[in-house]
């Protein structure tokens, strides 16, 4: 049985030259975020963004719930893998980061796609519960703080219909998941989700070891 093979920078290369579709719009806001103090490190891969597109796509969801919006890579490309009346609505707690992107998917045509949410996650969460109902977004994609990712997660799932996905980001968290030294609270949040979703009667659950390891659970 074939076992993971190592990623090398020559393989991830590969798959770039024979897979990735990111067009100039994308290509180029993911180059200005890369310009902002620690963008590289917290905006999604190309790839991640080619994959949420594609889950979009094969769920076939018209209302998606982002939790971290940053510059909005991630937004464009799954508010462009929506109908026309699809809707994303984007949280973030700074609108500095998202006014990146809005020029972005102006320019894209889907901007009428992206409904913005500046202020604490939590709260926005607990308003949008109140004003739109359990189980009223096909897909979730969870990528913010990570020492509260277990309340995004619990919220994630209220939020989400029956059958809908939630896709969270950084479950591997730099291999800090692995380092038995590492406490600190981000780290400590990551694992512990991990642990738990393991066995959460609730969903199906899958871990890719794509990117810095992106869990696919699945409301049952």
């Amino acid at each position: 049985m074939a076992d993971q093979i190592v990623a090398t920078p020559e393989i991830r290369e590969y798959v770039r030259a024979v897979s990735l579709r990111e067009d100039p719009i994308l290509a180029e806001l993911r180059e200005e975020t890369a310009g902002l103090p620690g963008g590289s490190a917290m905006q999604v891969m190309a790839e991640e963004g080619q994959l949420l597109a594609l889950l979009v796509s094969l769920s076939g969801a018209r209302s998606v719930l982002e939790i971290g919006t940053f510059t909005g890579y991630s937004t464009l490309c799954m508010a462009r893998a929506l109908p026309p009346d699809g809707t994303v609505v984007t949280l973030d707690l700074n609108g500095r980061w998202p006014a990146i992107g809005a020029e972005y998917w102006q320019r894209a045509g889907v901007a009428e796609r992206i409904d913005v949410r500046i202020g604490d996650a939590t709260g926005t969460l607990a308003a949008l519960a109140d004003e739109q109902g359990a189980g009223s977004f096909d897909l979730v994609f969870i990528d913010a703080d990570k020492a509260n990712y277990g309340a995004y997660y619990e919220a994630a799932l209220h939020l989400v219909r029956p059958k809908g996905l939630v896709v969270i980001d950084n479950t591997l968290f730099f291999g800090r998941v692995i380092d038995l030294d590492s406490h600190d609270p981000d780290t400590t949040a990551v694992r512990a989700l991990n642990a738990s979703l393991r066995d959460d009667p609730r969903v199906d659950v899958s871990m890719l070891t794509m990117a810095d390891g992106i869990t696919l659970a699945r409301k049952r």
